[in-house]
């Protein structure tokens, strides 16, 4: 039986909109899906919208809305971007479903059996303006690790760290500005010291964490783990904590149950049993997120599933930032930009190969540069592999009839080569050998077309020019089925023109039948002189 590979994108929260840094990790993701199914894997990509917790709340009282009205809001935004830019689940969910209330209840009843979850008396951060207990996003004040000013309640922005809310310096309540006081509450604790030596161990001897990543992490083991407040007081946005009247989880407990929640919903419409994928073995389970959630993804996470029985991932990719223009994304500057920003000016195709372009398997961050991202879509997919697509099928459809035949590609032994480059470099992450060397291979198609000068051929024997063209077309065929995974959408109309509906990795070897050409839409239009000012409102682009 084939091995299983489940595969998540971290869950973007239900606050806001999908926005160019969050499409780094979706775009890198959808790649690698693509490029397992086209080899023929058994592949579950599964993610959801986070939404519980306290932002949640806040922004739904200001919009005038509860915060159901909001999270149902932001799901149907979020998942017409997706599919805008071609991102392709198979299982996109919620947090705030049957499912994750069953997985969340069922992960604490196992974890408290064990012996894990404990509660106590703990101070918390009280405002008496408002008459409320305030968590982690209800407050903000200054970091007690490294000094930064106005951050939030559990995590630093600047230097990540992670702390309670009563630990900032100066809070203040983030709804009314006043300053809260202390107050006590009970509170149940996750013992994670408990996993101390498990965890340590699991980083130190993982063959695939990458090594930047996996120094920060022993950094934090050996500096001393604490146990984790997996508890918030009402009111709060989320599920009751079993048994419990005002208690709730904190939402990130319930965030990441959303990746079992999602699979879950996905085996109940497909008649499976959930458990084969998070329970039994043979299954790969790979997450995708970003290096300022490392804490919660390394540590915490794995600590629950293994306390609760549930299968570990086999890896845990992390991807850097985006910045826009060298800077980073900030709405005050004018370089905050949604997916919807984005394709009001270009199509989706051109952020997709931009990002292919310059992603590889490292947490560096990657940087928006306009005049790098017209410079880039202009000069290689344009000028390159779209203009060798259209030179090709422009002559075959004016001169030739249409007419195809089998042949093999010109430069036969560097073409393999190249394709063999290429499967590597994707099942590496090396997203940008992927790009350098399809823009080799369709270097190769260009030089040929130069070199043969098939309209002088044309003058002596349409049958011989229709063999050129051919070698051509057989060559396009290749190229767009490997960039299938970054540009699927295009690489299909290629493809289709070709009369290939279906198809993968396989059909490299197989060569063009007799067909007569039938364009379909690849039309993919330059950016214009105009510069590229990311650092203005794009609606004055």
């Amino acid at each position: 039986m084939k091995k299983r590979i489940l595969i998540t994108s971290a869950l973007p929260y239900a606050n806001g909109p999908i926005h160019l840094g969050h499409l780094v990790e979706y775009i890198q993701t959808d790649i690698y899906v693509r490029f397992l199914k086209m080899k023929g894997e058994r592949v579950l990509y599964v993610c959801a919208d986070d939404t519980h917790g306290a932002p949640i709340e806040i922004n739904a009282q200001k919009q005038g809305i509860t915060p159901e009205e909001l999270i149902n809001k932001m799901y149907e935004e979020h998942t017409r971007d997706f599919k805008k830019f071609q991102i392709d689940f198979d299982s996109y969910h919620s947090t705030n479903s049957p499912e994750n209330k069953y997985l969340s209840d069922l992960i604490f009843k196992r974890l408290r059996d064990k012996g894990d979850i404990y509660s106590k008396e703990i101070e918390q951060t009280f405002c008496t303006i408002c008459g409320r207990f305030l968590p982690d996003r209800f407050v903000r004040g200054t970091c007690p690790k490294c000094g930064a000013q106005d951050q939030y309640g559990d995590v630093c922005e600047v230097c990540n760290s992670i702390y309670e809310p009563i630990d900032l310096i100066n809070p203040r309540c983030a709804l009314c500005n006043g300053i809260p006081i202390r107050k006590k509450s009970i509170h149940y604790f996750f013992k994670l010291t408990s996993y101390t030596d498990f965890l340590k161990r699991w980083i130190e001897e993982h063959p695939h964490f990458q090594d930047s990543i996996k120094g920060y992490l022993l950094y934090w083991i050996n500096s001393g783990l604490k146990d984790w407040d997996i508890s918030r007081d009402a009111p709060y946005f989320g599920f009751k904590i079993l048994g419990e009247e005002d208690k709730y989880y904190y939402v990130w407990l319930d965030a990441p149950i959303g990746y079992i929640s999602s699979t879950k919903k996905w085996c109940d419409e497909n008649g499976e049993d959930f458990e084969i994928w998070w329970e039994k073995e043979g299954t790969d389970i790979i997450h995708f997120i970003g290096k300022d959630i490392i804490y919660f993804h390394f540590l915490f996470w794995p600590a629950v599933l293994k306390g609760a029985g549930f299968n570990l991932p086999k890896n845990i990719v992390v991807h850097g930032f985006l910045t826009v223009q060298g800077q980073k994304m900030s709405k005050s500057k004018g370089t905050f930009y949604t997916a919807e920003d984005f394709l009001k000016k270009f199509p989706p195709e051109f952020l997709r190969f931009y990002y292919a372009a310059h992603l590889n398997s490292e947490p560096t961050d990657l940087d928006l540069n306009g005049t790098h991202f017209k410079d880039t879509i202009n000069g290689k997919l344009i000028d390159n592999w779209c203009n060798l697509i259209n030179r090709v099928f422009q002559f075959i459809e004016k001169n030739l009839d249409g007419k195809i035949i089998p042949q093999v590609p010109p430069q036969e032994d560097r073409v393999w080569e190249l394709i063999d480059e290429i499967l590597l470099n994707y099942s590496k992450l090396q997203y940008h050998f992927v790009v350098r060397d399809l823009m080799e291979l369709s270097d190769i198609g260009n030089g040929f077309m130069q070199f043969t000068e098939p309209w002088k051929i044309l003058k002596e024997s349409k049958e011989e020019a229709i063999k050129t063209t051919s070698r051509l077309c057989e060559l396009i065929k290749n190229i767009s089925i490997l960039f299938f995974p970054i540009l699927p959408e295009y690489s299909k109309n290629v493809l289709n023109s070709f009369g290939i509906e279906n198809f993968d990795f396989s059909d490299l070897r197989k060569p063009i039948k007799d067909t007569q050409l039938k364009i379909k839409q690849i039309t993919l239009n330059k950016i214009d002189e105009t510069p590229f000012k990311l650092r203005v409102p794009i609606d004055n682009l």
